[in-house]
């Protein structure tokens, strides 16, 4: 009796049956690829009793690893009724690949190399439409079967698989295939640089979002590994070469004088260079700038900030800085806002003076880092506070006043202990101020001269600093 559609229910009682099936062939047995039956494009193949038994069979002896006898009843399915259930294909793909690897035959490695490609093109006409395992999702299967029966050989059609994959399946990529997609670029990359670059800077931006994404998903099962990988794949983009700002430049100066109405087209290219730190580029800068008259975000703020900063406009940047921290707080990138509150306080202190100012930015930068549990970038903070306080001048400049303004150390110092106790990364530069600026404290025949201001162990630093702290 011949069934249509049938669906494939294992049974206790199923085993016995089993061994009524015919016994495999031996796996030896030369079999083309081009074999399997030729069937009508209009109308799925019959699943038949003997289909269904079949299946059983080899899902059952693959479950046990046993893949040379799941071969000949995975066969008589793939070439009679391929529709039947989708194990013929995560199954198959199993048998093709451990056959591979128990082979030393060159013709018969050939022949399960085409079948392991072949495979995944018939499960795309029979399963593509699958919700969960669609089209895309078996491309960048496709794409990672490339690689692993052809390796070099195969460069270009496994990128073409994988970068197709990705660009349907977006954030819901496969870890392996985000990570080969760059991996196989890159090597395409080091066999011609000269016409691979602009390739491997998309794949490594579509690879690299996505992997981000799922890295910052804490619903995601994957997160970690993900975030391992957008690590790796972030240094194979380092090294390349590609990243070269004036590589860059080339490839996105036009794109950007194409595109000053392109929303999408300017913030990716912004956030591009701003990844790979070209933010001093003036293709960067135009990109910002355009995508910021369109629709302001902290990306393009941030952008714009630079800018202003590289003309001499520092005024300029500080406020373009505060409307990055507000679209960033409207957005939760809080680590974003952390790093544009302490350019901010940086710019305030380093050009232009405004030393309370920046001890303003530099203490929000230090709550949001540590809102977000955060240690490091707060130790930098605290040498920006701490090189205010020494550069402060808070009384006048007579024989009490000299004395006076030397209290001011007391207090940079402190920021400076502060920074390398919470903030290991930044422990040499702090421990070389605390050894400068040390040498200005107050002398005690100088604190002896003025009683009346140091009796006691502690000391008030008044003006906008308004700190207590440790005569030593």
């Amino acid at each position: 009796m011949k069934i249509k559609h049938l669906l494939v229910v294992v049974l206790a009682a199923a085993v016995p049956a089993l061994a009524c099936a015919k016994k495999p062939k031996k796996v030896a047995e030369e079999v083309p690829v081009q074999a399997a039956a030729e069937v009508n494009d209009d109308e799925d193949p019959v699943i038949t009793e003997e289909c269904v038994m079949n299946v059983s069979l080899f899902h059952e002896a693959v479950k046990n690893k046993m893949y040379a006898d799941a071969y000949e009843p995975w066969w008589e399915v793939y070439s009679t009724c391929p529709n039947a259930n989708k194990s013929i294909y995560t199954d198959g793909a199993k048998i093709v690949e451990a056959l591979y690897q128990a082979t030393s035959d060159p013709k018969e490695k050939e022949r399960l190399a085409q079948l392991a490609i072949q495979l995944q093109d018939k499960r795309i006409r029979y399963f593509g439409n699958d919700p969960k395992y669609p089209k895309a999702y078996i491309l960048g299967e496709k794409g990672l079967a490339y690689l692993d029966f052809y390796g070099e050989a195969k460069y270009s059609e496994a990128r073409e698989c994988l970068r197709a994959s990705v660009e349907a399946m977006g954030v819901k990529s496969k870890v392996m295939v985000l990570v080969k997609l760059v991996d196989v670029s890159y090597a395409l990359f080091k066999q011609d640089p000269d016409n691979r670059a602009e390739q491997l800077i998309s794949d490594y931006e579509l690879a690299g979002t996505a992997l981000a994404e799922q890295a910052a998903d804490a619903t995601n099962k994957n997160a970690e590994i993900a975030a391992k990988q957008k690590d790796y794949v972030d240094n194979i983009f380092a090294i390349s070469g590609a990243a070269d700002c004036s590589k860059l430049d080339e490839i996105y100066a036009s794109a950007v004088e194409e595109n000053l109405n392109n929303l999408d087209m300017l913030t990716k290219i912004a956030k591009l260079y701003k990844r790979v730190r070209c933010t001093e580029s003036d293709v960067y800068f135009a990109a910002c700038e355009a995508a910021h008259k369109l629709q302001p975000t902290d990306e393009s703020a941030a952008g714009c900030a630079s800018m202003a900063a590289k003309k001499g406009d520092y005024e300029a940047a500080v406020d373009y800085y505060d409307q990055a921290i507000k679209l960033a707080m409207i957005e939760d990138e809080l680590e974003d806002v952390a790093d544009y509150q302490y350019n901010a306080a940086f710019y305030c202190y380093n050009n232009l003076k405004k030393y309370a100012e920046a001890r303003k930015y530099a203490q929000a930068s230090i709550a949001t880092l540590t809102s977000l549990g955060q240690n490091k970038g707060q130790g930098r903070c605290y040498i920006i506070i701490g090189m205010c306080y020494a550069a402060t001048q808070l009384y006048p400049q007579d024989a009490k006043g000299r004395i006076l303004n030397k209290t001011v150390y007391w207090a940079a110092v402190d920021k400076f202990v502060k920074a390398k106790q919470i903030d290991p990364s930044v422990e040499a530069q702090a421990s070389e101020f605390i050894s400068s600026y040390s040498k200005y404290f107050p002398t005690k025949e100088e604190r002896f001269d003025l009683p009346n201001e140091f009796s006691g162990s502690t000391y008030y630093v008044g003006g906008w600093i308004g700190e207590t702290t440790t005569i030593r």
